[in-house]
C-alpha cells in the first residue's frame, strides 16, 4: 500500500477530489430538487434525481472541457510574451539552443586530435586518457565519500 500511494500519490489525490466534489454536488442538487418538489407540493424521486443530476454533471465537464480545449488551442497559436504556454518560449529556447551548439563547435576546434584504438573500438580522446583532464597531471577525483 505504501508503494502505491509513494507512486501515485498525485493520482490518488485528485480522484478523490474529484469523488468528493462529486458526491457534494449530487447532494446539494438533491437539496435543491427536493425543496423545489415541496414548493409545488410533490415528491422527489430517485429517478427524477439520477437524470437531471448526470445532465448537470455533463454540462460542467462541457464547460471544463470546452475551456481546456481552447485554452490548448489558442496558446498553440498565439503568443502572450513570458508567459510559459506561449509560443515565444520556442523561440527563445531554439535561440539558446543555437549558443549552446556555436559554443560546442568551438570548443570542439580546440579540442585534441582523438587517438584510435587497435581493437577497433570508438577512439578515445587524448584529453580523457589515463583518467586526466586536457593539460591536468592530476587524475580525476572519485565524486563518492570515502
Amino acid at each position: 500500500m505504501g508503494k502505491l500511494w509513494r507512486d501515485y500519490n498525485l493520482s490518488i489525490v485528485l480522484l478523490a477530489l474529484f469523488l468528493a466534489s462529486w458526491l457534494g454536488q449530487g447532494i446539494f442538487q438533491w437539496f435543491e430538487m427536493a425543496n423545489e418538489a415541496q414548493a409545488h407540493g410533490e415528491t422527489s424521486t430517485l429517478s427524477e434525481f439520477i437524470p437531471a443530476f448526470f445532465s448537470a454533471t455533463f454540462e460542467n465537464w462541457q464547460s471544463e472541457f470546452l475551456q481546456l480545449f481552447t485554452m490548448v488551442v489558442l496558446t498553440a497559436f498565439l503568443i502572450h510574451k513570458g508567459s510559459h504556454e506561449s509560443k515565444d518560449q520556442d523561440e527563445k529556447v531554439d535561440q539558446t539552443l543555437s549558443r549552446i551548439e556555436q559554443r560546442l563547435e568551438r570548443i570542439e576546434q580546440y579540442q585534441p586530435q582523438n587517438i584510435s584504438t587497435n581493437d577497433g573500438a570508438t577512439p578515445v580522446p587524448t584529453a580523457f586518457l589515463n583518467g586526466r583532464r586536457s593539460g591536468s597531471p592530476t587524475p580525476l577525483r572519485s565524486t563518492q565519500n570515502d
